[in-house]
Protein backbone atom coordinates (compact mmCIF):
# COMPACT_ATOMS: atom_id res chain seq x y z
CA UNK A 1 0.00 0.00 0.00
CA UNK A 2 1.48 3.64 -0.90
CA UNK A 3 0.98 6.88 1.44
CA UNK A 4 -1.64 8.54 -1.18
CA UNK A 5 -3.47 5.91 0.12
CA UNK A 6 -3.94 6.59 3.72
CA UNK A 7 -2.57 10.74 3.97
CA UNK A 8 -4.66 13.02 5.05
CA UNK A 9 -5.22 15.25 2.04
CA UNK A 10 -6.86 18.79 3.63
CA UNK A 11 -4.48 20.09 5.34
CA UNK A 12 -3.39 23.62 7.28
CA UNK A 13 -0.44 25.47 6.65
CA UNK A 14 1.30 28.12 8.17
CA UNK A 15 3.54 30.70 7.24
CA UNK A 16 7.19 31.42 9.51
CA UNK A 17 6.20 34.87 10.26
CA UNK A 18 2.69 33.53 11.95
CA UNK A 19 2.18 34.03 15.79
CA UNK A 20 2.62 31.23 17.88
CA UNK A 21 -0.80 31.55 19.20
CA UNK A 22 -2.39 31.59 15.49
CA UNK A 23 -0.47 28.32 15.29
CA UNK A 24 -2.13 26.74 18.31
CA UNK A 25 -5.55 27.93 17.30
CA UNK A 26 -5.46 26.55 13.98
CA UNK A 27 -4.13 23.09 15.29
CA UNK A 28 -7.48 23.72 17.78
CA UNK A 29 -9.46 24.47 14.47
CA UNK A 30 -8.31 20.91 12.89
CA UNK A 31 -7.71 18.73 15.64
CA UNK A 32 -4.32 18.22 15.00
CA UNK A 33 -1.01 17.92 17.00
CA UNK A 34 0.93 19.41 14.37
CA UNK A 35 0.70 21.78 11.17
CA UNK A 36 3.62 22.05 8.40
CA UNK A 37 4.78 25.74 7.86
CA UNK A 38 5.21 26.55 4.21
CA UNK A 39 6.50 29.32 1.74
CA UNK A 40 4.35 29.11 -1.56
CA UNK A 41 3.43 25.52 -0.49
CA UNK A 42 7.36 24.25 0.00
CA UNK A 43 7.54 22.93 3.46
CA UNK A 44 10.15 24.96 5.44
CA UNK A 45 9.41 23.55 8.54
CA UNK A 46 7.22 21.63 11.18
CA UNK A 47 5.68 23.14 14.31
CA UNK A 48 4.14 20.81 16.76
CA UNK A 49 1.82 21.43 20.26
CA UNK A 50 4.86 20.10 21.89
CA UNK A 51 6.98 22.62 20.50
CA UNK A 52 4.60 25.50 21.75
CA UNK A 53 4.39 24.05 25.13
CA UNK A 54 7.99 23.54 25.66
CA UNK A 55 9.77 26.02 23.45
CA UNK A 56 7.21 29.18 24.12
CA UNK A 57 4.93 28.17 26.97
CA UNK A 58 7.36 26.82 28.68
CA UNK A 59 9.76 29.65 29.01
CA UNK A 60 7.38 32.72 29.23
CA UNK A 61 7.07 33.40 25.59
CA UNK A 62 4.08 35.96 24.54
CA UNK A 63 2.52 33.34 22.03
CA UNK A 64 0.95 36.50 20.35
CA UNK A 65 4.15 38.04 19.60
CA UNK A 66 6.58 35.32 19.02
CA UNK A 67 6.74 33.80 15.50
CA UNK A 68 5.77 30.08 14.19
CA UNK A 69 9.67 30.49 13.01
CA UNK A 70 11.36 31.37 16.33
CA UNK A 71 10.29 27.59 17.67
CA UNK A 72 9.62 25.26 14.33
CA UNK A 73 12.03 22.07 13.23
CA UNK A 74 13.22 23.51 9.91
CA UNK A 75 13.67 20.77 7.04
CA UNK A 76 11.75 18.22 8.43
CA UNK A 77 11.80 14.78 7.27
CA UNK A 78 9.11 14.27 4.53
CA UNK A 79 7.58 11.50 2.39
CA UNK A 80 6.20 11.34 -1.24
CA UNK A 81 2.81 9.99 -1.87
CA UNK A 82 4.22 7.05 -3.78
CA UNK A 83 6.52 5.29 -0.63
CA UNK A 84 5.22 2.33 0.80
CA UNK A 85 3.71 2.56 3.80
CA UNK A 86 6.28 0.44 5.40
CA UNK A 87 8.69 2.75 4.35
CA UNK A 88 7.38 5.74 5.92
CA UNK A 89 6.74 3.79 9.39
CA UNK A 90 10.76 3.23 8.99
CA UNK A 91 11.24 6.71 8.13
CA UNK A 92 8.68 7.99 10.93
CA UNK A 93 10.40 4.98 13.42
CA UNK A 94 14.07 6.15 12.71
CA UNK A 95 13.21 9.68 13.50
CA UNK A 96 10.87 9.65 16.13
CA UNK A 97 8.42 11.20 14.41
CA UNK A 98 4.60 10.44 14.68
CA UNK A 99 3.36 12.64 11.70
CA UNK A 100 4.85 12.82 8.24
CA UNK A 101 4.36 15.53 5.57
CA UNK A 102 4.10 14.15 2.24
CA UNK A 103 5.57 16.41 -0.47
CA UNK A 104 5.73 15.85 -4.74
CA UNK A 105 7.00 17.72 -7.10
CA UNK A 106 8.51 20.30 -3.90
CA UNK A 107 4.79 21.00 -3.01
CA UNK A 108 3.05 19.79 -0.05
CA UNK A 109 0.66 17.61 -0.30
CA UNK A 110 -0.84 15.71 1.93
CA UNK A 111 0.41 14.66 5.36
CA UNK A 112 0.53 11.22 7.21
CA UNK A 113 0.11 10.07 10.67
CA UNK A 114 1.03 7.51 12.65
CA UNK A 115 -2.25 6.98 12.99
CA UNK A 116 -3.06 6.79 9.61
CA UNK A 117 -1.12 3.57 9.36
CA UNK A 118 -2.47 1.80 12.74
CA UNK A 119 -6.67 2.39 12.04
CA UNK A 120 -5.30 0.13 8.77
CA UNK A 121 -6.40 -3.54 9.61
CA UNK A 122 -3.49 -5.23 7.40
CA UNK A 123 -0.98 -2.17 8.82
CA UNK A 124 -1.22 -2.48 12.29
CA UNK A 125 1.68 -4.42 13.21
CA UNK A 126 3.86 -1.70 11.29
CA UNK A 127 2.60 0.57 13.03
CA UNK A 128 3.16 -0.82 16.27
CA UNK A 129 6.49 -1.30 15.68
CA UNK A 130 7.00 2.15 14.85
CA UNK A 131 5.32 3.32 17.73
CA UNK A 132 7.79 1.42 19.52
CA UNK A 133 10.91 2.89 18.19
CA UNK A 134 9.13 6.07 18.05
CA UNK A 135 8.16 6.06 21.99
CA UNK A 136 11.67 5.24 23.27
CA UNK A 137 13.07 8.13 25.34
CA UNK A 138 15.78 10.41 24.31
CA UNK A 139 18.91 10.23 26.09
CA UNK A 140 19.67 13.69 28.23
CA UNK A 141 23.13 15.42 28.95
Amino acid sequence: MQIKDIMSRDIACLKSDDSIEQAAQLMKQYNVGSIPVCNQNKVIGIITDRDIALRSVATGQNSSQQKVSDIMTANPVVGNPEMNVDDASRLMSQNQIRRLPIVDNDSLVGIVALGDISVEPSLQNTAEEALKNISLPTHMC
